[in-house]
């Protein structure tokens, strides 16, 4: 599908989901203004053509996870092999492959207070060198602007799930770890489904989902990649800024329209970002303008992103 399939009724239904992933038809149709099969089909087509789906995100402070930043320098004809190898390891995430194959970057979570799982890739005859960061806290709340601004404001408070408490993630039971791989999957995996995978019944399937979202420990979103919104140019921006200046050119960033996460890790650069652009014209005035303007930025690194092979749901 390519980015001219994708009309403006996608591009509102895509905007609600990341609103609530689990919202049912009926209520996004009502908002849209269409009706509930034409919302459904809409999804249906969406998904089963790998634009769009809906995955399950755990909070990694409840599942008592680790997240390391893992950097793999490769020959080039090895670089899709070895992404579609990481991307099948259920403790990865977030596999991309840059600047044309010489490098992957991915995500992989180890139980907190451990040593990230690397020995193999070390070992690995296709590998050329190995790097590792600790992702120390996602500092950018919202997701990419690009991806939620089709909807109006009106539209938005109608679909916005209402606030919870104060969000502090609860450790998962054994439970709860049979039920979280199905909705990593298919985040909009139906209750009879899912109760049926548990052995629970539906009404305690749908009171731990509301549990757990309630707390922050789990959350929906929806993974669709920005190229079929008008978005190619693509780049991880790694950043070395003052100590004292971090939380303010974090904050900085985040705000802007461009980018699409900011980290805190350890490593020779202490700032993550990935920034997503309409062209390269743009990308350059962006790294130019905007972060050469910003106070204690000291040096930046940069990375085009070639292509995703894995962001947070296991491959179909």
């Amino acid at each position: 599908m390519d980015s001219a399939t994708l009309g403006q009724l996608d591009l509102q239904l895509l905007h609600a989901l990341h609103l609530d992933g689990r919202a049912p038809f009926s209520r996004i149709a009502e908002v849209l203004g269409v009706s509930d099969r034409t919302a459904a089909r809409r999804f249906a087509r969406l998904r089963a053509t790998g634009t769009a789906r809906v995955t399950a995100v755990v909070d990694g402070r409840g599942a008592g996870h680790a997240e390391w930043l893992v950097r793999l320098r490769v020959p080039p004809p090895d670089a899709a092999g070895l992404a579609r190898e990481l991307a099948r390891r259920s403790d990865t995430a977030w596999v991309t492959v840059l600047s044309s194959g010489t490098e992957i970057a991915f995500i992989v979570r180890a139980p907190a207070g451990r040593a990230a799982p690397l020995a193999g890739l070390a070992r690995h005859p296709r590998i050329l060198g190995v790097e590792a960061y600790r992702l120390l806290r996602h500092l950018m709340e919202h997701r990419w602007l690009g991806r939620t601004s089709a909807l109006t404001g009106e539209q938005v408070c109608a679909l916005r799930p209402p606030p919870g408490g104060a969000a502090t993630p609860i450790a998962l039971n054994d439970l709860d770890r049979r039920l979280l791989p199905v909705l990593a999957a298919d985040g909009r995996a139906a209750y009879p489904r899912l109760a049926g995978h548990v052995g629970w019944s539906e009404s305690a399937v749908r009171r731990r989902l509301e549990e757990l979202r309630r707390s922050g420990t789990l959350r929906f979103d929806v993974e669709v990649d920005p190229v079929l919104l008008g978005f190619p140019a693509q780049c991880l921006i790694w950043l070395t800024v003052t100590p004292s200046r971090l939380a303010d050119t974090a904050r900085a960033l985040a705000a802007d329209p461009e980018a699409a996460f900011v980290g805190a890790v350890t490593g020779p650069h202490n700032l993550l970002a990935i920034a997503v652009c309409r062209d390269e014209d743009a990308l350059y005035t962006y790294l130019s303008d905007r972060i050469g303007s910003l106070d204690g930025v000291e040096r930046v690194e940069t990375a085009p992103i070639t292509s995703y092979v894995k962001r947070v749901a296991p491959p179909i």
